[in-house]
């Protein structure tokens, strides 16, 4: 085994084994009395009402997933931002072609009524 790979083994290593081990060492240490009062689900002293696992509207998907897409093309500036100087005016038109399609986006979902919560 060549001996460049002998550091990317022992943190392999390392990386595997510290979850595991943190995991066994907080079982063995942790106090362990469950009843039934600490099972409860906490909701700040107030008894729970129903069920915690109701089901959510679609439509809340549909705007975490919007705002997820959104985000991260808005992460691909960070690169351009790094190199804008380099880039010139070329770069510029690019970054504004890129914005471009990132509003007519939003100017769709707007649309579509995706962004309305009523």
């Amino acid at each position: 085994m060549p001996s460049g790979y002998v550091p990317i083994l022992i943190f392999l290593v390392i990386a595997i084994l510290f979850p595991i081990v943190t995991i066994i060492a907080a079982k063995l240490i942790r106090p362990s009395a469950p009843f039934l009062v600490k099972l409860e689900a906490y909701e700040c002293g107030i008894k729970a009402a129903s069920d915690s696992r109701g089901r959510y509207t679609v439509r809340f998907y549909i705007v975490a997933i919007l705002f997820v897409i959104f985000d991260v093309e808005t992460i691909f500036l960070f690169p351009w931002a790094v190199r804008y100087r380099d880039l010139g005016w070329f770069g510029v038109a690019e970054v504004g072609v890129f914005l471009a399609i990132l509003v007519v986006g939003y100017i769709w979902a707007y649309k579509k009524g995706a962004l309305e919560w009523v």
